[in-house]
């Protein structure tokens, strides 16, 4: 079954704002019950984690709530999920982590293709430790990795390969389990950028063959934090600088200082939220729990009884990927029609719904305003890109549309509408 976008779109208060966003990669609007969870667990009452109050124990669910939620959404343990202010700042910190290991005559790999989120952090951490970095590079005719490129920068040198499983800009889906399954050959640790691939797709970290694994909750729904999934017997491995009264535990030692427990609430939220999207999910399900038109729940952990939440993520995503796959052949029909006065850049045949786009002539920071005007949310930039920019030469700023669960037909049609108009006016 279809996703209800119209009950989807009653549960964004934002969208009341009369707006179209298309800035979905760079961070998407808030549900409401994403809002009210962060609320609920700030007004408590709430202490420092413990057994012995009610304040203490309801700081202790949320997180065994969040652990819980991000290893149903991630195909991994409970013990394996750690939380971050960010992907970036989980990268760093395990870059750190890993580089303690490194040897001088060690090498890394890393992707053009990737945020610089997962190309900085290791490249200091290489220059620190002494290690060598190798390159894949892009394929400029497929907007995807040149695989050929990877063969010749694996060696048995090589003792961490980072890859992104989705181009923030572009779009393009690289083939990560293949990628990891020949950096396993050579004895490398693979750590993947899931930051925009989650966003899109059901994440299994096991099937995607990657050691380590990064998303950020604000791109599909949540409030602002990171999350890192990894095996727990890898992480036990990992010794981080760290305070002597702190939790030793796996991965409660990632976890510097107290977490913060409405953040964890609204995160959890978000993958409840995701779970409730496909009405395939509510099979069996009397609605006596429901809220709102969807049967969208307020509170986290409800669901359709015999059904997992797993399995409810797994219906849900599917739907979400046909409601996105639609509007995104939609846009692209539209932007073709407007001619070689655009020319978009992500053509990888396996991608999300993400354009990157160049005006003949015009200036993209200007398309972003004109369409600004109209309520159209579109920004120009280079989005962290830096190594995807430099190889492919691409202009700076460049003009980029993301797609999201609540995106409709009619935000489609007002953003072309709106291209339509600015590649009118005069230049």
């Amino acid at each position: 079954m279809a996703i209800d976008v119209v009950a989807l779109r009653s549960r964004f208060p934002s969208l009341a704002h009369g707006f179209a966003f298309f800035d979905g990669p760079g961070g998407t609007q808030t549900p409401a019950p994403v809002a009210e969870a962060i609320a609920r667990t700030m007004t408590g009452p709430l202490s420092n984690r413990g057994t012995v109050s009610v304040s203490e124990r309801n700081a202790e669910r949320t997180v065994a709530e969040f652990r819980a939620a991000y290893a149903d959404l991630l195909g991994v343990p409970a013990s394996g999920v750690v939380h971050g202010r960010s992907a970036t700042q989980l990268t760093y910190d395990f870059s750190r982590h890993l580089a303690k290991t490194w040897r001088a005559g060690d090498e890394i790999v890393l992707s053009r293709l990737d945020h610089d989120a997962n190309v900085r952090p290791w490249i200091q951490a290489a220059q620190r430790a002494g290690v060598a970095v190798r390159w894949i590079e892009i394929d400029p005719a497929t907007a995807g990795l040149d695989l050929d490129s990877y063969e010749r920068a694996l060696s048995p040198r090589t003792r961490l390969v980072a890859v992104t499983a989705a181009s923030n800009v572009l779009g393009s889906l690289p083939p990560v389990r293949l990628i990891a399954d020949r950096a396993h050959e050579v004895g490398a640790l693979v750590h993947v950028d899931g930051v925009h691939y989650a966003a899109h797709r059901l994440v299994d970290v096991p099937a995607l063959g990657a050691d380590l694994f990064v998303c950020s909750p604000y791109k599909f729904l949540g409030p602002h934090c990171g999350v890192l999934a990894g095996s727990p017997d890898l992480l036990g491995t990992l010794a981080p600088d760290k305070l002597v009264p702190s939790a030793d535990t796996v991965p409660e030692r990632f976890e510097f200082g107290t977490l913060p427990y409405e953040v964890l609430a609204g995160a959890t939220a978000a993958v409840d939220f995701l779970a409730a999207m496909d009405p395939d999910g509510e099979e069996g399900h009397d609605g006596a729990d429901a809220a709102g038109p969807a049967g969208l729940r307020e509170s986290a952990g409800q669901g359709v009884p015999g059904v997992s939440r797993r399995e409810r993520l797994r219906r849900s995503l599917r739907s979400l990927h046909a409601h996105e796959t639609a509007l995104r052949a939609r846009t692209e029909d539209g932007l073709r029609a407007l001619g070689d006065a655009v020319t978009v850049h992500s053509k990888a045949p396996e991608r999300t719904p993400t354009l990157l786009m160049t005006l003949e002539g015009r200036d993209a920071r200007e398309a972003q305003a004109h369409l600004a005007a109209r309520g159209v949310v579109a920004p120009a930039g280079s989005f962290y890109a830096h190594e995807v920019f430099a190889a492919l030469k691409l202009p700076d700023p460049s003009l980029r549309v993301g797609l999201a669960p609540y995106n409709d037909a009619e935000d489609v049609d007002r953003l072309l509408d709106g291209l339509s108009s600015f590649l009118r006016t005069a230049v």
